[in-house]
């Protein structure tokens, strides 16, 4: 992984959740607060809470006397998702690193997380982590991408990309988000971090954005593709982002789009 796949910062948040969140996030997290409300858990910590979209689906159906804990390793997304958030006595706000959270060995039922697996850049310690601070019996449930090939728009924005800069594609959306995706690597990894019971469920969904160059900028500009095309030099940001926006038209027009985004959900005790 890139040192810059994981900094979320500048301008990146606010176009991530406004322009990515009701592409691809919103129906995940959904899925993601009615599964972690069937466990009717008293605890709740949020690892790699980005902007905030699963605290804001979740926040609204918890119990009073829940104690619902939000991390993020960015600091800059963990202010945006605070300032996002209903105010609640019960909901606490920390930046954490995964890696070594700052919490007590079996301190919560049920640990989330939305899309944060395949930036861990261990994944096996980042998983014995989550399992020391789960109390015995404790759930995690999580998501992750399936291939960049299944989810179109991601695929295009990357093929756009790869055309403008074949010396150097950039390939931050199939390297990262969409880099983790094989089932047996992923309940091997859970395995060895100590999990027992573990169970993967396919979810398919529609991508769906007012127009073509609402869906390109999602990719180019709300995620560290930006830092990835940025670097390529002055200019480099807005071509590809046109670009993209001009493969996707090209196979589902320039007004509203929609296509298929697919991922994995985890559950994990």
């Amino acid at each position: 992984m890139e040192n810059n796949d994981k900094n979320f910062t500048g301008s990146i948040p606010e176009f991530y959740d406004t322009y990515l969140v009701p592409l691809i996030f919103e129906e995940f997290a959904d899925d993601l607060a009615t599964r972690i409300m069937v466990e009717s858990p008293n605890s709740i910590l949020e690892i790699a809470a980005g902007s905030g979209v699963v605290p804001r689906a979740l926040g609204a159906k918890i119990a009073a006397d829940v104690k619902y804990t939000i991390t993020d390793l960015n600091q800059p997304m963990l202010d945006y998702a605070k300032q996002k958030q209903p105010k609640n006595p019960n909901i606490s706000w920390q930046q954490a690193d995964v890696m070594a959270l700052p919490f007590e060995d079996n301190a919560f039922d049920a640990v989330v997380c939305q899309f944060g697996f395949m930036f861990f850049p261990d994944k096996i310690a980042a998983m014995k982590e989550v399992k020391r601070v789960l109390k015995p019996n404790g759930e995690l449930i999580f998501n992750v991408w399936d291939c960049i090939e299944n989810n179109v728009f991601a695929d295009l924005v990357t093929q756009a990309a790869s055309q403008i800069h074949p010396e150097n594609p950039p390939l931050f959306l199939e390297r990262t988000p969409h880099g983790f995706y094989d089932n047996d690597a992923m309940r091997k990894t859970l395995q060895d971090a100590g999990f027992k019971s573990i169970i993967i469920q396919d979810k398919v969904a529609m991508s769906t954005a007012p127009s073509a160059l609402h869906a390109a900028k999602a990719y180019c500009h709300g995620t560290p593709l930006r830092n990835e095309l940025e670097a390529l030099g002055e200019g480099s940001l807005d071509q590809v982002t046109q670009a993209a926006a001009d493969w996707i038209a090209k196979f589902y027009g320039k007004a509203e789009v929609a296509a298929q985004i697919q991922g994995f959900v985890i559950t994990a005790s």
